[in-house]
């Protein structure tokens, strides 16, 4: 999926599925995307992403709220990008201008903002380019 100097940027649903038992392929997928990158010192997420990690694992995936936490401690080893209201600004109009939620536009302008060359998703179409990233769904019709 990536070449060895691309900046990766995970959306939330790329580390659920890493968790989520209910698709093995998936899950495989998704753990050795994340594991690859990070190995390489490439990858990045959010604030934002932490924090719909959070809800979607206690809420939809029914994980203990403080394993989830212990979850999330593995993720800091990997860039992550604290939203400001500058990137907030950014997404309302990434958000108006490509026709995307405002919740994905978010995430684009976070993955420019940290050089990212991939937005690794299925919330986007695969191959697209916003802001100068490339969508990619590394789980395709897994």
């Amino acid at each position: 999926m990536t070449s060895t100097t691309s900046k990766v940027f995970f959306d939330t649903n790329v580390l659920v599925y890493a968790v989520d038992g209910h698709s093995r392929e998936k899950r495989a997928l998704c753990r050795d995307l994340i594991r690859e990158v990070t190995r390489g010192g490439r990858a990045v997420i959010s604030t934002q992403v932490l924090q719909e990690f959070f809800v979607v694992a206690t809420k939809k995936l029914g994980i203990d709220p403080l394993d989830a936490k212990h979850l999330m401690r593995s993720f800091e080893n990997m860039e992550i990008v604290t939203v400001t209201p500058r990137h907030i600004g950014e997404a309302v109009d990434c958000s108006v201008l490509n026709r995307i939620s405002f919740w994905d536009a978010l995430i684009v302008v976070c993955a420019e903002s940290a050089a990212c060359d991939l937005l690794a998703t299925e919330d986007l179409n695969d191959g697209q380019i916003i802001r100068g990233v490339q969508i990619k769904n590394p789980v395709g019709k897994a």
